[in-house]
């Protein structure tokens, strides 16, 4: 356990590149890094306000030399590290995306976190070093690379610091569900006075904990907002949105960047809705049929609720 680091969070994106033959493209930790000698999928943390399908492309070109577009959304995860000789413990939620190389050649890197990039087959890759989410990513075993805490460390899933323009920033990972039951009816949760958003229909779900995987979150959410049980049944998509000066009951503007995980999620034996978190984010929950739907106004919804909404044909 080490209860004397001070816990931190990010959001990274990650590409898994396949070669024509098979291989798989990985990257080398370097003396820079915490861990060097370890081998990873290229990749890195998304910047504040960015797309994460914009830094999974911005990372590769960097450490690789390869410009890549992106193919599909593979996995969503989370995971905790202890880095003692920096002080921290880090919590990071992984976007792993399949892509295709556009162009490029590979290259060497010097005085930069990574030093090396190289295509492997998944036999040499097994023989390797594997940073565990790599090593889980391409259905490997995951050696005892990282060193995890034994406990996760009080963290607020929602915390604004100051940036470079003197405007607090936040940057936030959540989950949510398309959650539908057997008569396929969706449910949908209504954002309370004093939140952004207010007023308006908004899909179950919110932050992460600190430690805690995305579907798990999911569920939990879905039961304290709703008072539904639920199950997953896969992962629809990431949306990111920021709003520059967003306000909240927190009373001051906030440069606002939130990346959202969704999910088709089935209810089967649903109940009438309750809320469970009294005071919160959350004034109401309530069953959709989908002529319901239909006849509510654009404006009635928020932006990641008609994004998935038009994700899974609503």
């Amino acid at each position: 356990m080490t209860p004397a680091l001070e816990p931190l969070r990010r959001i990274a994106a990650y590409a898994v590149v396949t070669s024509p033959e098979g291989q798989v493209l990985l990257v080398r930790a370097s003396p820079k890094s915490g861990t060097p000698g370890v081998w990873s999928l290229p990749g890195g943390a998304v910047d504040h306000g960015e797309d994460p399908n914009h830094t999974v492309v911005r990372e590769t070109a960097a450490e690789t030399g390869l410009s890549v577009t992106v193919v599909g959304l593979r996995d969503v995860l989370a995971d905790m590290r202890a880095l003692p000789h920096r002080g921290i413990t880090i919590h990071t939620d992984r976007l792993i995306y399949e892509v295709s190389v556009r162009g490029g050649t590979l290259c060497d890197r010097i005085g930069q976190p990574t030093d090396l990039a190289r295509w492997h087959t998944l036999e040499t890759a097994q023989g390797l070093p594997l940073r565990p989410f790599t090593a889980g990513a391409l259905g490997l075993p995951a050696g005892p690379i990282d060193l995890r805490p034994e406990e996760a460390p009080d963290f607020p899933s929602f915390y604004a610091v100051p940036g470079p323009d003197g405007l607090h920033r936040a940057q936030r990972f959540a989950a949510y569900a398309v959650a539908t039951d057997p008569d396929g009816r969706m449910l949908l949760t209504r954002i309370a006075d004093g939140y952004p958003g207010a007023g308006c229909w908004h899909l179950p779900g919110g932050g992460t904990d600190y430690g805690e995987q995305p579907g798990t979150a999911l569920i939990r959410e879905l039961l304290e907002e709703t008072g539904q049980s639920g199950r997953l049944v896969e992962l629809l998509g990431v949306a990111s949105h920021r709003d520059a000066a967003s306000l909240g009951p927190e009373g001051y503007p906030i440069d606002w960047h939130g990346v959202r995980a969704f999910y088709r999620v089935a209810v089967d034996a649903p109940l009438p809705p309750t809320v469970g978190d009294v005071g919160g984010s959350t004034s109401e929950a309530r069953w959709f049929s989908r002529g319901e739907l239909t006849g509510l106004r654009q404006h009635e919804f928020t932006e990641v609720t008609a994004e998935a909404m038009r994700a899974v044909g609503f």
